[in-house]
């Protein structure tokens, strides 16, 4: 990730913010003045620039007028004087995403920097364009439709409902849709409207003016805006609360939006392609889904099959899985004995591909040698059939996690002692963080996993507080979680 700059003339401003931000983990460069970080910029951009507003020479105002001119989506935060608000107002017209009145505190400074670090994540996945897809595999004749339905629909821009069971792939699906339609240059913006907490999806879906609400702080734009010639994927759209289905049939119908304390109409040329795992009829009949938003959104209905429906690609799927596994990891790629193969395909696995990723991740860390047998899969499998078999991988695989001779791979103070050996032995530096994040990591989704992702009891399951487990499931990507 990219560093935060700071601009100041004043060395212990630089000093604490320095400090304050290494204790986040958070890289820094630091400039005495406004010249040296408009050279600077020339070469190099930072994640976040935080820039006093007087300085000698140059102010920190033209610092902006350049930047924004330069580098029109990097947030700036200006340091000002409760004296100088007239110059903080400027700011706000020059296109600061925030300023700081000095003498602040610390802790909301950073606070203040990591808000702008995530809006710069976001604006810099939107700038990018669309990525490389990650590859559908399938020989199976249920897959094979699906790709058929994908070139058909390749030159179109009409609307799709993706539906299927959880973990079978809808929004590979719908990358591949994006990617092979007259949009693949624009952005393809997703969005998990389960994940969002009602009261913030209205914001998260067409962004929000300045004072709208209590926090909002600066404009923002929502999802439509950043997909703006692209393609919004909205998954889990039976889960979106009825009002807001009112407000996304009249997009749809009209093409026109208002940001959440906005009065101005922002016009969306967006295609939209959304996915369930719900029965979006039943759910019309029980009035929980509008129905005239349905017919609008099931103008071409794509249903993926289950993993159970095409058990002869689990032996590509598991091979593709453990070869992008070990090459992530640096490892030498393992390989299922035929035993172990057949046994895997005969398998419920209701989490789908997914969860056979994830037991692929499990394999390539934990099975001992570099042929797997039965023997060497999770016990789980064996007593359930894989049905309550979903483990998520860490956020940072061990490179080399296997048990000792004699030692059981439930001993994980063993293993953990035997991999902090093998980094040290290796000389690698900052041992304590990276296995520090991979057991918090661990700890925090089983916590999730255990409260159904429900962030608020794992913290208390921790004894942890809720902003600490906020933030750390940020800090380590960890997905799945939703307040109460």
């Amino acid at each position: 990730m990219k560093p935060i700059w700071i601009v100041d003339d004043d060395a212990s401003i630089r000093w604490v913010l320095e400090k304050a931000l290494a204790r986040e983990n958070l890289a820094t460069r630091s400039f005495a003045n406004a010249h040296d970080a408009r050279e600077a910029l020339a070469l190099e951009t930072p994640q976040v620039l935080v820039s006093d507003i007087r300085m000698p020479g140059e102010s920190g105002l033209e610092l902006l007028q350049a930047v924004k001119e330069q580098c029109p989506g990097l947030p700036v935060i200006i340091i000002t004087a409760y004296s100088d608000l007239d110059s903080a107002v400027a700011a706000f017209q020059g296109g600061a995403f925030e300023y700081l009145a000095k003498p602040f505190d610390i802790d909301k400074a950073v606070a203040l920097i990591r808000r702008a670090q995530e809006e710069s994540l976001r604006e810099t996945s939107v700038e990018s364009g669309p990525q490389g897809s990650p590859e559908i595999l399938g020989q199976a004749p249920a897959m094979q439709e699906v790709f058929r339905a994908i070139g058909r629909l390749s030159q179109s821009n009409v609307t799709v409902l993706i539906t299927g069971e959880s973990g079978t792939g809808k929004e590979l699906v719908a990358r591949a849709l994006h990617k092979h339609s007259p949009r693949a240059s624009q952005p393809f913006i997703a969005l998990n409207t389960a994940a969002i907490p009602k009261d913030l999806l209205e914001s998260e879906l067409f962004g929000h003016e300045r004072g709208a609400f209590t926090g909002a702080q600066a404009t923002r734009r929502g999802r439509f805006e950043q997909a703006e010639n692209g393609t919004l994927f909205l998954d889990e759209i039976g889960d979106m609360p009825f009002d807001l289905q009112t407000r996304l049939l009249r997009v749809l119908s009209d093409g026109h939006f208002y940001r959440v304390g906005g009065h101005q109409p922002l016009k969306a040329n967006v295609r939209v392609i959304t996915a369930t795992h719900q029965n979006l009829e039943q759910r019309v009949r029980d009035g929980l889904f509008r129905e005239d938003l349905f017919h609008r959104l099931n103008v071409i209905r794509l249903r993926l099959p289950s993993l159970r429906e095409r058990r002869d690609d689990i032996p590509l799927l598991a091979r593709h899985f453990l070869v992008q596994s070990a090459r992530q990891l640096g490892v030498d790629t393992k390989r299922m004995s035929d035993a172990a193969m057949h046994f895997l395909s005969s398998l419920e696995l209701p989490g789908n591909v997914r969860q056979l990723e994830n037991l692929c991740n499990w394999i390539t860390v934990m099975a001992p040698g570099q042929t797997v047998e039965v023997k060497d899969l999770p016990p789980e499998l064996m007593h359930g059939n894989g049905s309550g078999w979903d483990a998520a991988p860490p956020a940072e695989l061990p490179m080399h996690v296997q048990a000792a001779p004699g030692a059981s791979q439930g001993d994980w103070a063993s293993l953990l002692e035997q991999q902090a050996s093998r980094m040290l032995g290796a000389g690698q530096l900052e041992v304590m963080d990276v296995l520090g994040r991979q057991f918090e990591a661990i700890l925090i989704r089983a916590a999730l996993k255990y409260t159904h992702g429900r962030k608020n009891d794992a913290a208390v399951r921790l004894g942890i507080g809720r902003n600490t487990i906020t933030r750390k499931i940020a800090e380590l990507g960890i997905g799945g979680a939703k307040d109460e």
